[in-house]
């Protein structure tokens, strides 16, 4: 058990948050929500003790052990994979060493033997015997192959060297586990299996995450940082969200009577109660939520911004041919014998193993690579709106977001251009922010406000959730269901991906695999895993 007393933090006259007071306990997994900016990882930070706060304190229960995602990836570069798991126990790894050096004492006392015989208790209390075996197996299961694991980290990629980090700090059954977007730079099957993971994990959890699928997965409470306070609710996200916003809608309706506004809440909690009961912790959640004092439900004082994509013209029946495409780059094979036929009002996820060719894939059909052979060619009546997975270039410029934008407009019209800044949370002072020092989040906004401003019929999007915050991902995700053209589209964010695609690509390294079907679908066919099994097995071969 964790505990915060009157935790404040402020930076100057600016105040993330003050007068918390929390009690996290074990058997449960919070999820810290708030807007970019509100403090989730600093609030993290405060606990793990990184970051001492202005005001109060927090307690963790005698003897507990803490156990840290570390964000830095080069930390561990020079020590080998599994011990770098097994220092996720420091003091399992203290015991080992004193212990160690003990032994190879060339005069081995008494007091030695008195000493190695109470290490030796202390390190079977801590299940020392099987550390090894243990950390090895929590690697496996994250997709870290048995050969890499007496590697350097810094012989590993960086989806692996993730990993790794993940495994330290799951390792050895931790009483306190913080996890700060713990499912960054992971693929769909180690995501599905660190679910599993903590649902099944009982001790306390407190993770920062933009999936809202894993927070759904894996949250039975919410801690929401707003108002500069922090308050606790039972049940997912996905939960939260919609009370709040049924908070926000009842709160606007003067003229509703208070019975009314009792029972409309009552009907959605008993309506979120009865769609748990496939979680794996149905049973607890269920219980929680049908105690909640619906009067704790409180509108949210996020903004969200209004993403709309219109077509200046609609689409013609030809959208974009493909035909025996291949890509090789830095003698590296991209995309092999690619056969495809995109029709209209297709919604389109790309997937694969393998990030780079995806990233390709995107750039080629682009225009920005050329395939080693193979051909590609879009409709004539087809205009693109790009947005790269890498958008740094764009912003390489002195001018003000204004006229930033106003280079991507036909209309040069100041309140015109002010109007689609402001659809995403630019508005006055903030609009004429010098576009080189924007934030990796306003980057990603003000991209998706060219993109608006382009009018096209066809989306083309490389993960266009990275670095937005949950507001901005749900706009986004309702505004592509919502568009009546054809969307292109990479994602890590299931719930994205899964409530807008109705057809998946999956690029592998012997061709790719077409389905029209939602992305569960896709994952739970066993069809498909059979298919997806047999595509890699025969590289492997």
């Amino acid at each position: 058990m964790i505990t915060v007393d009157n935790i404040s933090l402020r930076y100057g006259k600016r105040i993330l948050f003050e007068d918390a007071n929390l009690k996290f306990t074990s058997g449960h997994c919070y999820g810290i929500i708030g807007a970019n900016g509100a403090g989730k990882s600093t609030f993290l930070k405060i606990l793990s003790g990184e970051i001492e706060p202005t005001t109060g304190n927090v307690g963790l229960q005698k003897g507990a052990r803490m156990a840290v995602l570390k964000q830095n990836h080069y930390e561990y570069d020079q020590v080998e994979v599994l011990s770098t798991v097994l220092m996720g126990y420091p003091k399992l790894c203290a015991v080992m060493k004193e212990k160690d050096a003990i032994y190879a004492k060339p005069d081995f006392t008494e007091a030695d033997g008195v000493r190695a015989s109470e290490l030796e208790s202390e390190f079977a209390e801590m299940n020392g015997w099987t550390a090894e075996s243990d950390a090895a197996e929590i690697l496996s299961a994250l997709g870290v192959s048995e050969d890499k694991h007496y590697k350097l980290v810094s012989e590993l990629n960086g989806s692996d060297k993730v990993k790794v980090l993940l495994a330290q700090a799951l390792f050895g059954n931790p009483d306190v586990l913080l996890l700060d977007e713990p499912t960054n730079d992971l693929d769909a099957e180690t995501i599905s299996w660190l679910e599993n993971f903590l649902a099944d994990f009982r001790n306390t959890v407190i993770v920062v995450s933009h999936d809202r699928h894993f927070l759904d997965a894996v949250c039975t409470h919410v801690v929401d940082i707003d108002f500069a306070k922090l308050q606790l609710y039972t049940g997912n996200y996905t939960f939260w969200y919609e009370s709040s916003q049924l908070a926000a809608k009842q709160r606007s309706d003067q003229n509703k009577k208070n019975e009314d506004k009792k029972k409309e809440l009552l009907d959605f909690i008993a309506r979120f109660s009865a769609n748990v009961a496939k979680s794996k912790q149905a049973t607890s959640r269920k219980k929680m939520i049908e105690k909640l004092n619906i009067e704790e439900i409180q509108p949210s004082n996020r903004r969200y911004p209004g993403i709309q994509f219109a077509q200046e013209r609609e689409a013609g029946d030809q959208i974009l041919n493909i035909e025996s495409l291949n890509l090789v780059l830095d003698n590296q094979a991209m995309l092999k014998n690619v056969n495809l036929s995109v029709t209209k009002g297709d919604k389109i996820a790309i997937l694969s193993k393998n990030g780079l060719a995806v990233n390709a894939f995107f750039a080629l059909i682009n225009d920005e690579l050329k395939p080693t052979s193979g051909e590609y060619k879009w409709g004539v009546t087809i205009t693109r709106s790009y947005m790269p997975i890498d958008n740094s270039k764009y912003f390489e410029t002195d001018l003000n977001l204004v006229d930033w934008l106003r280079q991507y407009s036909v209309e040069k019209d100041e309140t015109y251009i002010r109007g689609f800044l402001g659809r995403m949370l630019f508005s006055g002072e903030e609009s004429l922010k010098k576009a080189s020092v924007l934030s990796g989040g306003e980057k990603m906004r003000c991209m998706t406000s060219r993109m608006m401003l382009a009018q096209g019929n066809v989306l083309l999007l490389d993960e266009p959730t990275n670095h937005l915050d949950l507001e901005s991902i749900i706009a986004f995700n309702n505004a592509l269901k919502d568009f009546k053209g054809t969307v292109i589209f990479a994602s890590h964010d299931r719930a994205f991906v899964n409530s807008i695609a109705n057809r998946i690509i999956e690029l592998t390294p012997s061709g790719i695999i077409d389905k029209r079907m939602t992305y569960d679908e896709y994952m739970d066919s066993e069809q498909v895993k059979a298919q997806r099994e047999e595509m890699y097995q025969t590289v492997k071969v």
